[in-house]
């Protein structure tokens, strides 16, 4: 049985040694491999690279390069087949609901990368639904897309997703900065706040999270994770994506 899953709670205090989740964590992409808070069963051998060519602060960032049929997934009840090659926060660093949490990243899509009209997610967030038939195949519950040139912040919430933020955006060859306040609950008290480079693009208060019954099969309390990388439907093109200065830590509200 998962950690997460036996312990109960949100904070996963106690599954493993290291530091206390609660203080936040950082990584700054600066080691010759990648660092242990995450997990590396998103990503096929060799597709993550530490490098110092391009990098947003220091010395080091993380290169991505997503191939097509890496981390294939089998499309669910009539669903596009996806790929994947991306960083996914590893069980202990797992977030609880009612709590505020504030994640910042920085991404680099290099110059050549395609402009395509698939499904393309490179940051999301995903309500822990540990195999349970009813929550396999849903979406994340916040995500951060780019379709067809056009960058959007996704909200699913009872299984209805609501564009939070939608606009035509180059995002190639520069660093982009994101910062984003999330306060995780299926009741009316949810927070999503997301900023890029600076600018505040979302604010939205209300529901944040699937409900949690037998029904929707999400405990409670729930628990969230954060991936980032590239998740797409699958086409025959390489996509190169570079991550850098990642924190994570609770915030007041």
């Amino acid at each position: 049985m998962r950690c997460a899953a036996a312990a109960g709670l949100a904070l996963l205090v106690g599954c493993s040694a290291g530091p206390d989740p609660r203080a936040g964590v950082h990584d700054g992409f600066e080691g010759r491999r990648l660092s242990g808070i995450w997990s590396t069963d998103r990503f096929a051998p060799g597709a993550v690279v530490m490098q110092s060519a391009v990098v947003r602060a220091g010395h080091g960032a993380a290169r991505v390069i997503l191939r097509h049929g890496d981390v294939f997934e089998r499309g669910a009840n009539g669903g596009r087949d996806t790929e994947r090659a991306e960083l996914a926060e590893a069980e202990r660093w797992y977030s609880g609901e009612n709590q505020t949490w504030e994640y910042r990243f920085s991404q680099y899509l290099s110059a050549d990368f395609p402009i395509v009209p698939v499904r393309l997610v490179l940051a999301q967030w995903k309500q822990y639904c540990n195999g349970a038939p009813p929550c396999e195949d849903d979406s994340p519950v916040v995500a951060l897309r780019y379709v067809s040139g056009r960058l959007a912040v996704t909200l699913n919430a009872g299984r209805r997703q609501t564009t939070l933020f939608e606009a035509a955006e180059d995002l190639r060859g520069r660093w982009t900065d994101w910062r984003f306040q999330i306060h995780f609950t299926p009741g009316p008290g949810g927070v999503v706040r997301a900023w890029r480079n600076g600018e505040q693009i979302v604010d939205y208060r209300g529901p944040s999270a699937y409900a949690e019954n037998a029904s929707t099969g999400y405990r409670s309390p729930s628990l969230f994770y954060f991936k980032m990388g590239l998740y797409r439907d699958t086409m025959a093109e390489p996509m190169t994506i570079y991550l850098d200065e990642y924190w994570k830590r609770p915030v007041a509200e």
